[in-house]
């Protein structure tokens, strides 16, 4: 009588449903996993997932970055272009950065899980996809079209996005493609604007603070596209940090965001994971032009909204139940 294989742990779990799921790796490419010396628990464990699908895989670790957005090192952005596929569970993200775009214009697709938790990436990889993809889909068909996409909500925002010429994006973990670019955990729709005027207030999730409490509230100015008004001290010098290199990129309002991932039933203090949370809204400062944008700053950071109201050329959008 055989042995049964021992039962998988979440953890395993998740990084094979990045891997063979979304990645959908195959066994003759090239993978490299690329993290930080704060995220390396998850590197290995993809790594690990990954090597039981091919021999051609490779580590990749680097000091932790200063701030999201900033660019890695050149030998990190090397491995990244020249593989396959990656995965990148990073401290700070790299998402909207040129190592990342480069490397998917070289063909190489893959993933990028900024600020990844052990909590996060159980729960959010151990979602159903395909629903996700749907969702993803039918809020498409909502938006894409708009010329203009107004948010509301109860606690202040009260903002104008207008895309433009630029096209709705979506996040559904689908990455088998060459050339493909996801965040993980997935669920989104989102675009880059041309310009957008307004007030919004983040009352979700927002980096240095993490999750907000129930009082609590971050608000933002913006005008022609540019953040005129930071009222917290902590992104504000945040924002002027990225400034000192990029000037007035640093303050561009980036993007607009709705969270698809039904599967998300709670805030939990991670943008990587609560932008995702279907029912809400999510709004960017800084680099867009990984996202279909023409600005490059060493900044992306996005604030969570909850309970917005999107209405698209005045029609209502619904969104998908969520937190």
């Amino acid at each position: 009588m055989s042995e049964s294989a021992p039962e998988q742990g979440p953890m395993a779990a998740a990084a094979e449903t990045a891997v063979r799921q979304c990645l959908a790796l195959g066994e003759d490419e090239s993978v490299v996993v690329v993290t930080d010396t704060k995220r390396e628990v998850i590197g290995e464990e993809l790594y690990l997932a990954a090597s039981e699908v091919t021999d051609d895989v490779s580590l990749v670790r680097y000091p932790v970055g200063a701030q999201h957005g900033e660019e890695p090192a050149t030998a990190v952005a090397a491995a990244m272009a020249g593989a396959d596929a990656f995965l990148a569970p990073t401290s700070k993200s790299i998402s909207h950065t040129n190592a990342r775009s480069a490397a998917c214009e070289a063909g190489a697709r893959g993933a990028t899980l900024p600020g990844i938790t052990r909590e996060v990436f159980e729960t959010g990889l151990n979602a159903d996809y395909e629903a996700i993809a749907e969702e993803c889909d039918r809020m498409l068909a909502k938006v894409a079209d708009a010329d203009e996409i107004r948010v509301t909500s109860d606690r202040g925002t009260d903002i104008t996005f207008r895309p433009g010429a630029r096209d709705w994006l979506a996040d559904t973990g689908d990455i088998a493609e060459p050339g493909s670019f996801s965040n993980l955990p997935a669920g989104e729709v989102f675009v880059a604007p041309e310009t957008a005027t307004g007030r919004f207030v983040v009352d979700g999730t927002m980096h240095p603070h993490g999750l907000l409490g129930a009082d609590e509230a971050l608000e933002f100015e913006v005008e022609d596209g540019r953040v005129t008004h930071v009222g917290d001290d902590a992104i504000r010098a945040e924002i002027e940090r990225a400034a000192e290199e990029a000037g007035e990129a640093a303050y561009n309002l980036a993007e607009l965001g709705i969270g698809t991932n039904t599967g998300v039933t709670e805030l939990v203090g991670s943008v990587l994971l609560d932008e995702k949370a279907a029912g809400t809204v999510h709004i960017a400062i800084g680099d867009d032009s990984g996202i279909g944008g023409e600005t490059e700053a060493p900044i992306h950071s996005d604030g969570i909204i909850r309970d917005p109201t999107v209405r698209a050329d005045g029609e209502l959008v619904e969104l998908p139940d969520g937190v």
